[in-house]
């Protein structure tokens, strides 16, 4: 066997390469369909489609290595070894975004397992996504530092220096980094969240990155916000709490001498009319104070998502306004009597 190896000639060679590498794909295409039928997930062959391209490719580049090797007028020995290095540099390429796809693919079985662990929560994927992917691309790089014989020591040494001047050429940028990260491990927030801040922007959270948080308007107007911004301001989250439910108040004044408990019910009956409205908790209302000319009452009600207290408030108040102006109830407005001399 080792005499007929080596009495191949270049060319022959290289088409045995090309043919077990196409073998070996159709292998791994065939154990992909198999593995799709046995299990419910797609998570196994997805990672055998992202293990396909580079397998497939490091068995050329190592048979492409053979063949130069093999060559009846074999290169320089400087020149063979650049084309080596360069051969492994595209397989450590290669493999790196197949583990990419990999990690892709956990990342999103974890995303469909948010809340069968303690440990797997909404807000930790993203934090999970960077620490894979900065992890298989420190490994790669690694790699292709030993191929290309670079001093991994003197890099490391030097790396005090350079991160004291990109420190101070990029502190905002490295500010916005280390927020991110924060926010990431203290959550004031996840994907999803109806949040307020106090310089008055309010939006759902669509996207935590390392250097910005992206919120989507009532609007539909998207707002980037750096995280060091978002970092030092005071975050309202409408969506915390133990569920998303919000409440949302009315203040109404009527007129003295008002039958006060006919409001209470009409008041009722507007909250429970309003198909926005939760029926657990159930809406109330309280008398709140004796105005310069009206009793204040306010109905509060409770709505399912924050997104509805525009609508809900809107659609309270036109039930109020018709309905006492059914039942006859007067809504007062503030009357100024001026009193005045005529002299001569």
């Amino acid at each position: 066997m080792r005499e007929w190896f080596f009495g191949l000639s270049a060319l022959q060679l290289g088409l045995y390469t090309v043919a077990a590498a196409i073998v070996l794909r159709f292998l791994l295409s065939w154990a992909v369909v198999g593995l799709t039928r046995r299990t419910k997930t797609d998570i196994d062959d997805r990672i055998v489609a992202a293990l396909r391209p580079p397998i497939f490719l490091t068995v050329l580049l190592v048979g492409t290595g053979l063949v130069l090797h093999r060559l009846e007028q074999p290169l320089a020995p400087r020149t063979l070894l650049i084309v080596t290095r360069i051969l492994v540099t595209l397989g450590v390429l290669t493999w790196m975004r197949g583990f990419m796809r990999i990690s892709e693919a956990i990342l999103d079985l974890l995303a469909r397992r948010v809340g069968d662990y303690d440990w797997i929560q909404p807000r930790s994927l993203p934090l999970y996504e960077m620490t894979l992917k900065l992890a298989v691309l420190g490994v790669a790089v690694y790699s292709l530092m030993l191929v290309w014989k670079i001093d991994v020591t003197a890099w490391l040494a030097s790396a005090g220096i350079i991160g004291i001047a990109v420190g101070f050429a990029a502190r905002d940028t490295l500010a916005n980094l280390f927020a991110g990260i924060f926010i990431l491990a203290d959550a004031p927030y996840k994907l999803g969240d109806f949040i307020i801040l106090d310089s008055g922007e309010r939006g759902r959270v669509t996207d935590i990155g390392l250097r910005s948080t992206r919120l989507l308007t009532r609007d539909d107007v998207e707002v980037t916000l750096p995280n060091a911004v978002i970092a030092n301001a005071k975050i309202i989250n409408e969506s915390g709490g133990p569920y998303e439910k919000e409440r949302v108040r009315v203040e109404i004044g009527v007129a003295y001498g008002s039958d006060i408990d006919r409001v209470r019910e009409v008041l009722i009956d507007v909250a429970k009319d309003c198909t926005l409205v939760a029926d657990v908790p159930p809406p109330s209302v309280r008398f709140r104070a004796f105005g310069d000319s009206a009793l204040i009452f306010e109905l509060r009600g409770w709505i399912n998502e924050p997104v509805q207290r525009g609508r809900a408030v809107d659609r309270l108040c036109t039930g109020i306004y018709k309905r006492f102006q059914e039942e006859g109830i007067e809504i007062p407005f503030p009357q100024r009597v001026v009193h005045g001399s005529l002299s001569g």
